[in-house]
């Protein structure tokens, strides 16, 4: 349903100043560990993976000594197949997890939720660990496609916030585990753009004086969502014909759109391809970093429309077609750590639902609003839900959409 509409004078930005300086002492991550013990647990653990799906995968790497973190070393593959957005982890976490548990991390990546379910429904065996979206989540349970977690191995379960578990999409937390989560607004070069108000009209103005310098997210349901929502609908909506001015709005603006892009979006804001940038939240973290050598440029601002926007959570699954189940749900536990979702999050600049790891983190980035936006801004952020059978519907307005405006 469509959310509040915010105080007029509440402006979202995120101003970049990414100073990620780690200092966690030993007494502050026993705190974080033991208020995460004190939470509730999600839910019943699933059935352990069966020992001779275990041992079937291989016998454990001997190029490591395995940590306390690495499960059972007997039953680890070799390698572990994680297919994942690009840019969403740390590549020192996969080097670390190599020495650690003697298992390699093989990454291979996608650009939206529903190439993932794709390649998924197309009977894709080579992955081992999944990382889709909320809606996607839910659509995946349905169709069978995950399979159900050992609470056993992903012991770390119990570091999760409350408030990132037992959610619409897996409401008995079995099938996933919280990875990140954040919102999609919009990216503003303020060394170019000066003058800008907190609205999706500076990205849908057909008389924009940044006609061409504008980039729009290449994914069916934030593309579309978005245009809904200045529309004054939910990002959710089915009838046909609000869906039907969406892809009117949306192809009215196409001319002024220099990309659809969700991979290279925060590369064309920083090199001044464009200067305004429907984007999610980490991407115009990186984007917006002062320091040149970390990939970004001053002055780079993040907004959340005072329409609303999207709030998504990333999640770790397993699905069933997973080569290395056992090997999969450690690296899941493994990743899900406190001190390694803080260097995680330190990377990639979203939100963590990982409490353990809140505990430590440095108190400027939970500061920051753009990251972890205040009750007042929450209230007008939106979930993508499953629409079921309004997917064709969506799915058609796309292709419409897209073929109208030549891309």
């Amino acid at each position: 349903m469509p959310r509040e509409t915010p105080r007029p004078d509440k402006t979202m930005e995120y101003k970049g100043e990414k100073t990620m300086k780690r200092t966690i002492a030993y007494s502050l991550l026993v705190a974080g560990l033991l208020l995460a013990a004190c939470q509730a647990a999600p839910a019943e653990p699933a059935e352990p993976v069966a020992p001779a799906t275990e041992v079937a995968e291989g016998e454990a790497a001997e190029a490591a000594a395995p940590s306390g973190r690495c499960g059972d070393p007997a039953l680890l593959a070799d390698e572990v197949l994680f297919y994942s957005w690009t840019e969403y982890i740390d590549p020192a976490i996969k080097d670390q997890f190599a020495e650690e548990c003697g298992v390699e991390v093989i990454e291979t990546n996608f650009e939206s939720n529903e190439e993932l379910l794709a390649q998924l429904q197309a009977g894709a065996a080579g992955y081992d660990v999944i990382v889709p979206s909320d809606y996607m989540v839910s659509i995946m349970i349905t169709e069978g496609l995950l399979t159900p977690l050992d609470f056993g191995i992903i012991a770390n379960i119990d570091q999760m916030d409350p408030s990132n578990v037992n959610t619409y999409y897996d409401p008995e937390q079995k099938f996933s585990v919280p990875y990140f989560w954040g919102t999609s607004g919009f990216a503003v070069d303020t060394n170019v753009v000066t003058d800008y108000q907190a609205s999706w009209q500076m990205m849908f103005d057909p008389d924009s004086p940044y006609c061409g310098q504008i980039s729009m997210l290449d994914d069916e349901r934030e593309t579309i969502g978005a245009a809904l929502m200045y529309l004054g609908y939910s990002i959710n909506d089915i009838d046909p014909a609000h869906l039907e001015e969406a892809k009117n709005l949306l192809i009215e603006q196409a001319p002024c759109v220099k990309a659809y892009d969700s991979d290279t979006n925060d590369d064309l804001i920083v090199s001044g391809e464009t200067v305004l940038a429907h984007i999610w939240t980490g991407d115009a973290v990186l984007a917006g970093d002062p320091d040149p050598e970390a990939g970004g440029r001053e002055g780079i601002v993040y907004v959340i429309p005072q329409e609303g926007c999207t709030i998504w959570q990333d999640n770790l699954a397993v699905p069933v077609a997973a080569p290395n189940p056992y090997t999969a749900m450690v690296f899941i536990n493994y990743l899900s750590d406190p001190e390694i979702a803080v260097q995680n999050a330190e990377y990639v600049g979203y939100g963590s639902p990982n409490a353990g790891a809140k505990a430590i983190m440095d108190p400027e980035v939970l500061a920051d609003e753009g990251i972890y936006p205040p009750p007042d801004v929450a209230e007008k952020l939106q979930w993508i839900e499953d629409v079921g059978d309004a997917l064709e519907l969506y799915d058609r307005i796309w292709t419409e959409f897209k073929a109208a405006a030549g891309s």
